[in-house]
């Protein structure tokens, strides 16, 4: 009988994941955020339903206060033609996408915008502007993206990195992702944030570069090298967030069944495990760009205003760890 058998069963029998009555993350991020000043926002290139209405729900509750970049007389037309007002809120006139994008990185590495958030053009031509090396919002660390989740499936906050930006990391590179992601959770309220890093098995094997990967971030943890969480891998994804599972395959770990953050072996994977467990698992998720000057909200053309308002706060969130103020 293969180890797979004994899994299947207990998946029939019982679910190997407690699953909460209802969404029970998200909205005390919103909480959280709302006690603080809203930050200024450049907003690139709004010119979408979501995009533009996204960005002025999160100004109505007190998140942000943007600075709308785009073609000016097509965003108007865009706000009159769905019932939004952006009278109050500057508009900077930008012929194209690209040119959007460097006013808004402009914007934010002069000071005048506090952190910046995508609208409906492309996520290459944003990021491109913002990962120049000597124009852009570069910092020592290394640019990595984050998708927080509140999962019905899942009782806790949970963190997947990298899915959208580091595409083939090495192992230097996943460093940068591992402490980012951490210094995120810090922010979000997880003190001790248990990371589980990500591979098809649990246990080390030549053949597979990403369990040496995770040996090897799991070692450098212990050095200190990497800090402010608790790290354990390789995990495979069941074992990461089910405790059953993790019973049944006899793993002894401080991570198995209740990770924070999974890190996953690259961005092809990571991506596709976030867009399932939203469109499959009924997930809503918000998107964060971390490691740049300054909280970049990235999110999918496809995503919906509320993931925007989301992320919004997400990224106040983050904005307020590094910068405290007192609360209003």
């Amino acid at each position: 009988m293969s180890d797979l058998a004994p899994l299947a069963e207990a998946v029939a029998v019982d679910p190997l994941v407690g699953h909460p009555a209802d969404y029970h993350v998200f909205h005390k991020f919103l909480a959280r955020a709302k006690e603080y000043p809203a930050i200024t926002t450049a907003v690139c290139w709004p010119l979408s339903d979501v995009a533009l209405r996204g960005a002025v729900e999160a100004a109505t509750e007190g998140l942000i206060l943007p600075t709308l970049i785009g073609h000016e007389q097509k965003i108007k037309e865009l706000a009159a033609k769905i019932g939004v007002d952006i009278s109050p809120y500057p508009l900077i006139h930008a012929e194209t996408e690209v040119q959007a994008a460097v006013v808004s990185v402009n914007m934010c590495r002069d000071g005048s915008a506090l952190a910046m958030m995508k609208g409906s053009l492309h996520t290459d031509d944003l990021m491109k502007v913002a990962m120049a090396r000597d124009t852009g919002l570069r910092t020592a660390r290394r640019i990595t993206h984050v998708f927080v989740m509140d999962t019905p499936a899942y009782p806790r906050t949970l963190l997947i990195t990298d899915a959208a930006i580091n595409i083939a990391p090495e192992l230097e590179d996943k460093v940068h992702i591992v402490q980012n992601a951490i210094d995120l959770a810090h922010a979000l309220g997880i003190p001790k944030p248990k990371v589980a890093l990500l591979s098809a098995v649990e246990t080390v094997n030549p053949k597979i570069t990403s369990t040496l990967d995770c040996a090897a971030l799991c070692k450098m943890a212990d050095r200190g090298q990497i800090t402010g969480g608790i790290l354990d891998g390789p995990l495979a994804f069941d074992t990461a967030v089910s405790a059953k599972a993790a019973k049944i395959k006899k793993l002894v770990s401080a991570v198995a069944g209740q990770a924070d953050i999974l890190v996953v072996p690259d961005l092809e994977s990571g991506n596709m495990l976030a867009k399932q467990l939203e469109y499959l698992g009924g997930a809503q998720l918000a998107g964060i760009v971390l490691g740049a000057r300054v909280p970049v909200i990235l999110t999918s053309r496809a995503d919906s205003a509320e993931t925007r308002l989301t992320s919004c706060a997400v990224a106040s969130l983050l904005h307020y760890e590094t910068h405290p103020k007192v609360k209003v």
